[in-house]
C-alpha cells in the first residue's frame, strides 16, 4: 500500500448456488467502479470451500481485479496448504489473507498449523513471494486470555512477516484510535485496514457480532432496534457507518476494509458519502 493513500478493499465469501455465482459477478462490476486494491475471498472451516474459494477468485480475476484469497491453518496439514498455495500461485494470486480460522464441525486434532503464526512461519519458509495480510482485534480476539497476549500475539504474526493487517469489525472509533496507538508505541508500521460492517440486518450482525467477539454499543443496538423496516434500518446504518468511516479517515487510517456479505449494498452508499482526499 502506498503512503498516504486511502484504499477500499472488499470481502466476499463463496457462493454455494449458480444464482448466487452469477449475483456476485453482478455485485463485482458495481463494485469495482471504485478502484478498490483488491477483493478477499473467505476459505470455510478446514478448507470446506477450497474450491469455491479459488473459483470465486479466478471470477474476480476475470473481472480485471486483484483477488486475495483467505487461508485458514487450523485442521489443515502441510501437505493441503502447500497445495492451496500452489493453486494460488499458479493462479497468479500475489497476496493472502492468512487466519487461524475454525475448527470444522466434528473435528479432533488442531492439525499443523494450531494457530495463525504457525501458518505465516510456514507459507515465509516455503514460498515467501506471496504479500501477508492478517487479522487485528481492535476489542481483542475472543479466545485470548488478555488484551497483552492478543496484542502481542499480534505483534507476533507482524515479525513473522506480514505486510499489512484487516481488522475484525467494530462500531467506536475510540477502538480503532486505541489499537493504533499500541502499533505506535511498539514502532510496527505496516498499514492496519480498519474492517467495517455496513447494517443489513439486525439479527444476522447481533449474531456475527456474538461469535467473533465485536462489541455492538448499546446506542447501536437501540437504534437498530427502532427501524423493524428493513429499508429504514439500512437507511439509519447507512448514516452510522459513513460516520464512523470518515471519523477514522479523518483520523489517519490508510484505508477501509468492507465485509459486503456479497451485497453492493449499503456500501456503495456508504463509499459515496466517503471524504476521501
Amino acid at each position: 500500500m502506498q503512503n498516504g493513500s486511502k484504499n477500499l478493499s472488499f470481502e466476499f465469501f463463496p457462493p454455494k448456488t449458480d444464482k448466487g455465482k452469477e449475483k456476485l459477478k453482478a455485485v463485482i462490476e458495481k463494485l469495482k467502479v471504485f478502484s478498490p486494491e483488491y477483493f478477499s475471498v473467505t476459505y470455510g472451516a478446514g478448507g470446506s470451500t477450497r474450491a469455491g474459494t479459488l473459483e470465486t477468485c479466478i471470477t474476480i480475476k476475470e473481472k480485471n481485479e486483484l483477488a486475495c484469497p483467505h487461508l485458514s491453518g487450523i485442521g489443515s496439514s502441510k501437505k493441503l496448504i502447500t497445495e492451496m498455495l500452489d493453486e494460488y500461485k499458479a493462479n497468479n494470486m500475489q497476496r493472502i489473507v492468512v487466519l487461524r480460522g475454525d475448527l470444522p464441525s466434528g473435528s479432533v486434532g488442531h492439525g499443523d498449523f494450531p494457530y495463525a503464526l504457525d501458518l505465516i512461519k510456514f507459507i515465509k519458509e516455503t514460498e515467501d513471494s506471496f504479500l501477508i495480510e492478517i487479522a487485528a482485534y481492535p476489542e481483542i480476539h475472543p479466545d485470548a486470555s488478555s488484551a497483552d497476549n492478543d496484542f502481542q500475539n499480534f505483534v507476533n504474526k507482524v515479525e513473522a512477516g506480514a505486510s499489512g493487517a484487516i481488522t475484525q469489525f467494530f462500531f467506536e472509533p475510540e477502538s480503532y484510535f486505541d489499537f493504533a496507538e499500541k502499533c505506535e508505541k511498539r514502532n510496527i508500521s505496516i498499514p492496519v485496514i480498519p474492517g467495517i460492517m455496513p447494517v443489513h440486518n439486525f439479527e444476522a450482525m447481533t449474531r456475527m457480532a456474538k461469535n467473533c467477539g465485536a462489541n455492538i454499543p448499546n446506542w447501536l443496538q437501540e437504534g437498530m432496534q427502532q427501524y423493524p423496516n428493513e429499508m429504514d434500518l439500512i437507511k439509519y446504518g447507512t448514516e452510522v457507518i459513513s460516520v464512523l468511516c470518515n471519523k477514522l479517515i479523518d483520523f489517519g487510517a490508510p484505508g477501509i476494509h468492507f465485509y459486503t456479505v456479497n451485497k453492493e449494498e449499503p456500501t456503495s452508499s456508504i463509499i459515496r458519502n466517503l471524504s476521501f482526499n
